[in-house]
C-alpha cells in the first residue's frame, strides 16, 4: 500500500474524491490548488521518484502575466523568495547573417515582457501551498488509484497514464538536444533576455538571479544530437570556450555555475485530450520546442480553463458528473486552438532557422530586420506572448 502524506485537516475516505490529479509538478499541483480552492475535493498522486539527494535542479521556467496572474490569485507567487523570479525587461534576439529583433518592456510601457523563475523554488512554493489547501490529499506512488469522478492526468511528456488511455499521443523527434545549465556572466544582465539563431543552433539566455544576484543566466542551446554529445563530454573550461564563441562578447564573458544536463527535443501532442472519466493537460497533452520558452505557461493556461470548466459545472450543473466526456469537451475545445497555434508557430520557426541555403538565410534575416522596424507588430507580438488564450 502506499503511503499517503494529508494536506486536509478534515479526514477523506479513499472514495470522497472528486478529482484524482496525477503528477505532481508544477501543471498538477497547481491544478490541485485550484480546483481545492473552488470547494472540490482532490487526491494529488505524485508518481514521479524523488530528486537523487544533493542532485542539481537545473530548470528555470519562463512565465508571461496570465501563468504570474494565477499563481498570485493562488497565493503561490508573492510567497516565493526574492531570487527566485527575475523580471525580464528586454529581450534581444539576433539571427545568423545580421538579422535582429529588440523587444523592450519599456518601450511598450509594460513593467516586464516575462519571468525567469527557479524551478525548484516554484515546486517547493506550491507544495506549501498544498500543506495548507483544505481538501486536498496527496498521495506517493504511481500504483495509487483513488476513486474519483474524474482523473487528470499531468504526469508530462512521458506520462505512463496517457500511454494507457486511448488519446492517440503523436511523438516527432526534432534531432536535437537540449543543454541546460547555469552562468555566471562578468556583467550585469539588467533583466535582458539574449537569443541567437545560428543555423542549426539555438542558443538562449534566460537573465536570472542565482546564484549571483543580477548576474546570473539559465542557459538553453538546442544543437543536433551529435553535437550535443560533444558538448556535454567536453570540460568545463572547453565547454565555455564554445559556449562564449556561440553568444559572442554581448552578454559579456559567461562561466559555468552549475552541472550540464541535456534532453532530446520533440514535437508531442495527443489527438484526443480527454475521455470518459479523464482529461490531459500540460505536457500530458502537448509538447512543443522550447526556443519561445512557453511551455509552462501553456499548461498553466490548460489549468486555469479546466478548472474554470469544472467548478462551473459544479455550480450551475450540480447532476453532472465532473467526469462526463461531453463536460471535458469543453475545456479541450478551448484550449486545443491555442496551443495547436503554438506548436506550429515554434515548429515554423525552427524549421526557417534550421536550413543553411543562402536564400533562406537571407529571407529570415530581413524578416526579422523588417519586423524590428515595425512597433505596432512587436506590441501585439508582446501581448500576445504575455497571454496566451
Amino acid at each position: 500500500m502506499s503511503s499517503t502524506s494529508r494536506h486536509t485537516s478534515r479526514p477523506a475516505s479513499a472514495g470522497s474524491f472528486d478529482v484524482c490529479v496525477r503528477g505532481a509538478g508544477a501543471v498538477g499541483s497547481t491544478l490541485a490548488l485550484a480546483l481545492s480552492a473552488g470547494g472540490l475535493r482532490v487526491a494529488l498522486v505524485d508518481a514521479a521518484p524523488l530528486r537523487a539527494a544533493g542532485g542539481e535542479d537545473l530548470r528555470t521556467y519562463a512565465l508571461n502575466a496570465r501563468a504570474v496572474a494565477l499563481l498570485q490569485q493562488l497565493r503561490v507567487w508573492d510567497a516565493l523568495p526574492g531570487d527566485a523570479a527575475c523580471r525580464v525587461n528586454r529581450m534581444r534576439v539576433h539571427g545568423d547573417a545580421g538579422g535582429q529583433l529588440d523587444f523592450s518592456a519599456w518601450q511598450q510601457c509594460e513593467s516586464e515582457i516575462a519571468w525567469i523563475v527557479d524551478a525548484a523554488a516554484l515546486e517547493s512554493g506550491l507544495a506549501q501551498a498544498l500543506r495548507y489547501a483544505g481538501g486536498v490529499e496527496r498521495l506517493a506512488g504511481a500504483a495509487s488509484e483513488p476513486a474519483a469522478q474524474l482523473v487528470a492526468v499531468c504526469e508530462g511528456a512521458h506520462s505512463s497514464t496517457r500511454a494507457a488511455l486511448d488519446a492517440g499521443h503523436v511523438r516527432t523527434p526534432y534531432g536535437h538536444s537540449g543543454i541546460a545549465t547555469r552562468l555566471v556572466a562578468d556583467r550585469p544582465h539588467q533583466g535582458t533576455a539574449w537569443q541567437w539563431f545560428r543555423s542549426p543552433d539555438i542558443l538562449a539566455l534566460l537573465p536570472f538571479h542565482r546564484p549571483q544576484p543580477d548576474a546570473s543566466y539559465g542557459l538553453v542551446w538546442s544543437v543536433p544530437e551529435a553535437e550535443a554529445q560533444r558538448l556535454m563530454a567536453l570540460d568545463d573550461a572547453a565547454f565555455e570556450r564554445e559556449l562564449n564563441a556561440a553568444a559572442g562578447p554581448a552578454a559579456g564573458q559567461l562561466r559555468l555555475a552549475g552541472q550540464r544536463a541535456s534532453w532530446p527535443l520533440a514535437l508531442g501532442r495527443a489527438r484526443h485530450w480527454c475521455g470518459p472519466g479523464w482529461v490531459l493537460a500540460g505536457d500530458a497533452a502537448h509538447q512543443v520546442h522550447p526556443l519561445a520558452g512557453h511551455g509552462l505557461n501553456l499548461g498553466l493556461a490548460d489549468v486555469q480553463t479546466l478548472a474554470e470548466v469544472l467548478l462551473a459545472a459544479r455550480r450551475d450543473e450540480p447532476w453532472r458528473s465532473l467526469g462526463d466526456e461531453r463536460l471535458l469537451r469543453r475545456y479541450e475545445r478551448r484550449r486545443a486552438a491555442a496551443t495547436a497555434a503554438m506548436a506550429v508557430t515554434t515548429d515554423t520557426l525552427w524549421q526557417l532557422f534550421r536550413g543553411d541555403m543562402p536564400v533562406l538565410r537571407e529571407l529570415r534575416n530581413r524578416g526579422m530586420t523588417l519586423l524590428d522596424g515595425l512597433p505596432p507588430l512587436k506590441r501585439w507580438l508582446i501581448d500576445q506572448a504575455r497571454d496566451l488564450r
